[in-house]
C-alpha cells in the first residue's frame, strides 16, 4: 500500500545497514546513522516501515548483507508492503542488481537517496546544474549493474532527474553531457570570481555560514539580514547559496553567505559537483560554524563539518563556533571559549554577542571617517579603492570628499585630512 505525500505517492521503504569489521567508522552503519537515513527518507517524501542492521566481518560479495539476512529483509518488505529498500552504505552495481533480484523491489543506497533530495531542492539554474552533474557522475559507473532502478519509469524516490532516461544505452551521451555541465559550471565560477574581485576591491570581508544540515544556518541568515529564505525543519532545505550584506557595526560591513549543509557520508561526487557553491569557504575571511546545541549527536556532526572545513577552507581561516538553539539545553552543556558563542537564531538571542565576536575575529579596529583630500593627493583615492571600504566620493571645490572605512595604518596616513569621525 502506498500513501499520499504532498499529492504524490509516498514510497514505503525498509532501511538496511551493514556494520562490518573491515569498514572504517564513516563506512559503517549504526543505529544513529539509520535514524538519520530515516530523516533523509522522510525529506525525500518516503515512509520507513522497518529497519534492519546487520553485523558481519566483511560484506558478502553477492548480496552485501548475506543471503540469510537478505531473505529476512525480503520477509519484512512483504510484511510491511514496502516498495523499496534503502541501504545506509554505498552499494556496488553488482550488489544493487543482486539485491533487487532477491528482494523483489527497487534498491537504493544512501548516495542515491541524497541525490534524489538534491534533485527536489535545487531551484536556481546553478543548483540544478550541480545536481545534474552529481547524478550523472553517480550513475555512469553503475549503468551496467542497475536494473530496476533505471528501467522503472515515472515518479518516486530515485527516479528524478537523469534516472528517468535510458542512460544505460548511451554512455557516450552521458560523458558528453558531463563535459557540457562542467563547462557551464566553470562559467558560473567565472561569474563568482568577478563578483568576488569586486568585493575584494571594496574590501568587504566574506563570512561563510557552515554547519551540519538542519543546524539552523538559513534561520540565522534570516535573523541577521532579513534574507527571507524558507527555513524549514528538514534536511537539505537550502541548496543554493544566498549572500547578503550585514552591518556588523558602524565600522564594519561584511558579506554573509549561506552554504549547503554537510552530512555524514556526503558522497564525494556531490562535494565535487557543489564546488562552485562550496568555494565560498575557500575565499571566506571567517567561518561561522553553526552547531545544533540540542542535537544528541552534535559531537559526531561537529567532526564531520570540521573535516570538510579542513578540506575546503583556506588554512588558518578563523572559525567561530555558534551553538544554536542554546535556549533548549542547560548552559553547562555548551563549552566556554574565546571563539564560542551561544545563540538562538529563531528567537534572536545572542545576535549582538555574535556580531561582536565577528568584529573581533576579523581583527578590525577600523575607523569610519570622512576625509577631504586635496586634488594633489588624488592618487590616495586609488589606494582607498583597492585596500579600504569606500562608501561615498564627492568632488568639491576644496578637494575630494571621501567617506571610507580604513584600518589603523591607513588612518595614520590620512589623519591630517580627516574632517569627520563617524
Amino acid at each position: 500500500m502506498q500513501e499520499k505525500f504532498d499529492g504524490a505517492v509516498q514510497e514505503r521503504a525498509v532501511l538496511v545497514g551493514l556494520c562490518a569489521d573491515c569498514f572504517t567508522k564513516e563506512q559503517n552503519a549504526t543505529d544513529e546513522t539509520l535514524e538519520e537515513l530515516e530523516a533523509l527518507l522522510e525529506t525525500a517524501g518516503g515512509f520507513c516501515t522497518g529497519k534492519i542492521l546487520q553485523n558481519r566481518h566483511t560484506p558478502d560479495a553477492h548480496s552485501f548483507i548475506g543471503e540469510g539476512k537478505a531473505q529476512e529483509v525480503r520477509m519484512l518488505i512483504e510484511a510491511t508492503e514496502a516498495t523499496m529498500a534503502v541501504f545506509d552504505n554505498e552499494l556496488s552495481p553488482g550488489n544493487i542488481r543482486a539485491l533487487e533480484e532477491i528482494l523483489g523491489v527497487t534498491v537504493l543506497d544512501r548516495s542515491a537517496l541524497i541525490l534524489d533530495i538534491f534533485a527536489q531542492r535545487a531551484k536556481t539554474k546553478e543548483g540544478k546544474l550541480q545536481v545534474e552533474l552529481a547524478q550523472y557522475k553517480y550513475l555512469l559507473p553503475r549503468l551496467s549493474g542497475m536494473g530496476k532502478s533505471l528501467s522503472r519509469q515515472g515518479g518516486g524516490i530515485g527516479t528524478r532527474g537523469p534516472g528517468e532516461t535510458k542512460l544505460e544505452s548511451d554512455r557516450r551521451h552521458i560523458r558528453e553531457r558531463i563535459s557540457r555541465l562542467q563547462t557551464e559550471l566553470a562559467q558560473v565560477r567565472q561569474v563568482r570570481s568577478v563578483q568576488r574581485q569586486r568585493r575584494q576591491k571594496n574590501s568587504v570581508p566574506v563570512v561563510a555560514i557552515v554547519g551540519y544540515t538542519n543546524a539552523g544556518k538559513s534561520t540565522l541568515l534570516n535573523q541577521l539580514t532579513d534574507a527571507g529564505i524558507p527555513a524549514n525543519n528538514r534536511l537539505f532545505d537550502t541548496l543554493d547559496t544566498t549572500s547578503r550584506q550585514l552591518s556588523v557595526s558602524d565600522n564594519l560591513d561584511v558579506i554573509l553567505s549561506d552554504t549547503v549543509g554537510f552530512i555524514a557520508k556526503l558522497p564525494h561526487h556531490l562535494v565535487d559537483a557543489f564546488r562552485a557553491t562550496l568555494e565560498e569557504l575557500e575565499y571566506a575571511d571567517l567561518l561561522l560554524h553553526i552547531i545544533d546545541a540540542s542535537d544528541p549527536e552534535k559531537q559526531e556532526h561537529i567532526e564531520v563539518v570540521e573535516k570538510l572545513i579542513a578540506k575546503l577552507a583556506k588554512p588558518g581561516t578563523p572559525v567561530i563556533s555558534c551553538y544554536n538553539k542554546a535556549d533548549l539545553v542547560p548552559a553547562e552543556e555548551i563549552p566556554v571559549g574565546r571563539d564560542v558563542v551561544k545563540i538562538s537564531a529563531k528567537l534572536g538571542i545572542g545576535m549582538d554577542t555574535l556580531c561582536k565576536a565577528i568584529e573581533e575575529a576579523l581583527g578590525h579596529s577600523l575607523h569610519h571617517i570622512t576625509v577631504l583630500l586635496p586634488y594633489s593627493k588624488g592618487a590616495m583615492l586609488d589606494t582607498l579603492h583597492s585596500t579600504a571600504q569606500v562608501k561615498k566620493v564627492e568632488y568639491t571645490q576644496d578637494g575630494i570628499e571621501i567617506e571610507t572605512v580604513v584600518d589603523p595604518v591607513l588612518y595614520g596616513k590620512l589623519s591630517a585630512y580627516v574632517v569627520k569621525e563617524h
